[in-house]
């Protein structure tokens, strides 16, 4: 790795060190849902190894984060005209969901904007 690369690493397996924490997630519990073993993933969090492209995805999802996050571009996210994000936590939340319940919630918040005329 150039240097350049290096940091890069560096502080995106820092951003993903402190995702796992925020969400009480151990090493061992990531690389088990990357099927990588604990080594491995402890390699990427401190930016010794790269992070497979092939991994982005199923990473972003078991961090529960975007992708463009994970990668370290956050413009996108902090536009001022974006939900907020506790708002945006639950939108994520419900779209983990079964469809059924997804469709309650749905007719639930129909309901509340329709009695506010909406």
């Amino acid at each position: 790795m150039n240097p350049d690369e290096n940091q890069y690493f560096k502080a995106m397996g820092r951003r993903v060190a402190q995702r796992r924490n925020e969400l009480g997630l151990t090493q061992v519990q990531l690389a088990e849902a990357l099927k990588v073993a604990q080594q491995t993933y402890a390699c990427y969090e401190v930016g010794n190894r790269r992070i497979p492209v092939s991994l982005i995805p199923t990473l972003s999802r078991a961090l529960k984060i975007e992708t463009d996050v994970l990668l370290g571009d956050t413009a996108k996210t902090r536009s001022k005209r974006g939900p907020a994000p506790k708002f945006q936590q639950h939108l994520e939340r419900i779209s983990e969901l079964p469809k059924p319940k997804q469709r309650m919630v749905l007719e639930v918040l129909e309901a509340v904007l329709a009695q506010q005329g909406r």
